[in-house]
């Protein structure tokens, strides 16, 4: 891997520079040719500079949270610069091909190598190395009352590095079996946030409910993972048939981190509140897949595809939940007798397996060249067995610190059936008519057991058995209108119901009596329930303008059931979604494009409507409502430069300060971006361009400590040869 990264470093220094800036309007906002004259956009004729080397440097300059504006604009905050486009082909033979693509962007740790030799009627061979950063804010939540406070307890400037380096090699003689072969290895490694934030207590809020979650917490990551897979296809008379197998091994070793009531003291510092939490959670799992397939084309009316898939995963997991007085501390008796308050665990050995088995039939089948019916079967049935040992750290009411060793058991089984059958029509002129259902019936048993782990000591903490049944329906209807080349209309809807029965019984274990843990095997139903319908209308007045409008509702409501309960409506969501966009040319050399977007989402539940002074404004309705606004102008000042201006709008008002009975969350903030860019051809194998841009964030919901204003400055050169 460093031999990788070494030569990937040697196409750098070719070049003083950075590449092209890659931050997250470039993708939503980028031109779609419209008005576009400038060599830039022009297409090279045949064989004429296939080759191409692309630099640029760049930096931003920035005040204010710069954790979340790495975070945002997934750029690292500073100067960066190397190779952005790196693209060599060279014939190899007669008609062979070998190619070389890289990437070196430095600063912003974005690395690609990819070799490639292609053969055509014999094969190809491929190798490639890909890395990428993604920064993290790992600040955490902001309490407005009493101090208004807000910690600040290690640099939030946090990222994880995802790589892969893989091989693949293909034999495709003709008339021969098609043979694929890939080789990947995966990682992940670094640290981001979470938002299980450690508590603290709050000046400004009455006891005994004074206690608030906002102290910032992170995850270390150290992930990895090697696939092998191999796939093999062939063509008879009139079917095509293939056979694969795959393999995965996954080791990861994380940690989440909490750190709870930073900075207290209760009393003296022998009975100190402020205390470390250091979960390790180690999973590793080996995971092995045949699987199959067939198609056949009877002729021109009738095609039957058919698979079967055969899983088995084994996994095993480990870790411990420890309090001290710092990150990854040994276990310390002394120390959670001290602090009599916490429940931690020790030595976890476990692991599971899963045997899964997979089948499906489709049928596409056309009687006339105006209808095709889609009907199609799936099987699937999955056995499930787990367990897990581990000591519970946990004390008594006289504060001395114990240790129980406790054991888990699981075993879950299940089968699924599902149908679906699909209608296309265009029998009407101007008019394509659609329709599909879909069902599922399903059956499951799972047995679940917690005690101690000393046989001669049967009972049990928890131990209870579960039957559960559900049956899922979904319906969608759909059209499309062509009345005129310039207009058209579309709608559809659907219609989901999710329908779950369970069924609880005593697990007679000879010696054993029932368990009076009973959460969550109280629910004896619950079913989800989701109603949508979108419009979407495209009108081109004029060849320069076009307006394309949608209109999206859905709703949806979840409804439990519970021991000697009636059954209530237990949440409720309703969500509006409007868009507009226009695109205009209104001469050859400019082009304009907009877009607005405005989200309505609410969630509700029954504790909404509590009143009282214990409960008022403990819950709140949770809302997403948004207010998305982007343009986009292009202009060609000559046959070889342009200008490109962006800007884009974001608002969201969700914030609830109801910090006096609750941790106050809702994400409310407000982001401008500006982006002005100048390209311009020197010749017709040198372009160049400068970007500029500037970008503001304020988000009321941190307390104005997440709030930045930046400026981007950045410029690029291509070569083609």
């Amino acid at each position: 891997m460093k031999t990788t990264i070494q030569v990937i470093t040697m196409l750098a220094s070719l070049s003083i520079g950075g590449g092209r800036c890659a931050f997250a309007e470039d993708s939503a906002t980028s031109p779609s040719n419209a008005g576009k004259s400038a060599p830039e956009f022009q297409a090279l004729g045949p064989g004429e500079y296939n080759n191409w080397i692309e630099t640029g440097v760049g930096g931003v300059f920035s005040k204010g949270n710069k954790a979340q504006l790495q975070q945002r604009l997934g750029l690292p905050g500073a100067a960066f610069g190397g190779i952005t486009d790196f693209h060599w082909e060279q014939p190899v033979g007669k008609r062979g091909t070998f190619s070389m693509d890289g990437r070196g962007i430095f600063d912003n740790h974005n690395y690609l190598l990819k070799l490639r030799l292609d053969e055509p009627d014999k094969g190809y061979l491929e190798f490639g190395y890909r890395e990428f950063r993604t920064w993290y804010d790992g600040s955490g939540g902001f309490f407005p009352r009493g101090t208004n406070h807000w910690f600040g307890l290690y640099d939030d400037e946090l990222h994880v590095d995802r790589g892969e380096l893989w091989f693949e090699a293909g034999v495709r003689y003709p008339d021969m079996p098609q043979v694929t072969f890939r080789f990947l290895h995966g990682f992940r490694r670094g640290m981001k946030d979470s938002t299980i934030w450690g508590d603290s207590i709050r000046t400004g809020v009455p006891p005994p409910n004074n206690s608030r979650g906002f102290a910032p917490t992170f995850l270390k990551l150290d992930e990895q993972r090697d696939s092998f897979a191999l796939d093999v296809g062939h063509k008879l008379l009139r079917t095509e048939f293939g056979v694969g197998l795959r393999y995965d091994h996954v080791e990861n070793d994380d940690s989440r981190n909490i750190h709870r009531r930073p900075g207290e003291l209760t009393g003296s510092v022998a009975a100190a509140a402020d205390r470390y939490v250091t979960q390790r959670e180690e999973f590793e799992s080996d995971m092995i897949n045949a699987h199959a397939f067939t198609l056949t084309r009877f002729n021109d009316q009738v095609m039957l595809t058919t698979g079967g898939s055969y899983t088995r995963l084994d996994t095993s997991v480990g870790g411990s939940r420890i309090y001290g007085a710092d990150y990854e501390a040994v276990y310390d008796p002394i120390f959670a007798r001290r602090q009599f308050r916490d429940e931690g665990f020790l030595d976890l050995a476990g692991g599971s397996g899963v045997d899964q088995y997979v089948g499906n039939l489709n049928l596409m089948y056309t009687p006339w060249a105006s209808l095709v019916v889609v009907p199609s079967f799936r099987l699937e049935h999955q056995d499930q067995a787990g367990f897990a040992d581990f000591a519970q750290t946990s004390f008594s009411s006289a504060r001395v610190a114990t240790r129980e060793d406790l054991m888990n058991t699981r075993d879950y089984e299940f089968t699924d059936v599902s149908e679906a059958l699909e209608l296309r029509s265009t029998g009407i002129t101007n008019w394509v008519f659609y329709a599909r259902g879909e069902w599922l019936e399903g059956q499951g048993n799972l047995r679940e057991r917690q005690g101690e782990t000393d046989p001669d000591v049967p009972a049990a903490i928890i131990q209870r058995k579960t039957d559960s049944r559900r049956f899922t329906q979904k319906y969608l209807v759909g059209a499309n209108w062509y009345p005129h080349r310039r207009v058209n209309l579309g709608g559809q809807y659907y219609h989901k119901v999710r329908a779950n029965d369970y069924t609880h019984d005593v697990d007679l274990t000879p010696n054993a009596p029932p368990s009076g843990n009973r959460y969550p095997a109280f629910l004896t139903a619950q079913d989800f329930t989701t109603d949508d319908v979108n419009f979407r209308f495209t009108l081109r007045p004029l060849n320069s303008l076009t307006f394309v409008s949608r209109y999206d509702f859905q709703w949806s409501t979840v409804r439990t059931k519970g021991d000697f309960l009636d059954r209530v409506q237990s949440g409720e969501t309703t969500s509006h979604i409007f868009s507009e966009s226009v695109s205009w040319a209104p001469i050859a050399r400019l082009y304009l494009q907009g877009s607005v977007n405005y989200a309505l989402d609410t969630t509700q539940s029954p504790p909404d409507g509590f009143s009282g002074a214990a409960t008022n404004n403990l819950w709140a309705a949770s809302k997403n409502n948004y207010w998305n606004v982007s343009t986009l102008a292009g202009y060609a000042l000559s046959d070889r430069t342009d200008v490109q201006l962006q800007y884009s709008y974001y608002l969201a008002k969700n914030y609830v300060d109801n910090s006096l009975y609750s941790m106050p969350y809702g994400a409310s903030a407000e982001e401008h971006r500006v982006t002005a860019t100048l390209n311009h051809q020197l010749n017709k194998r040198v372009r160049v361009s400068l970007k500029y841009g500037f970008f503001n964030y304020a988000a009321p919901t941190f307390g104005g400590r997440n709030n930045y204003e930046a400026h981007l400055v950045y410029g690029s050169m291509q070569y083609r040869f």
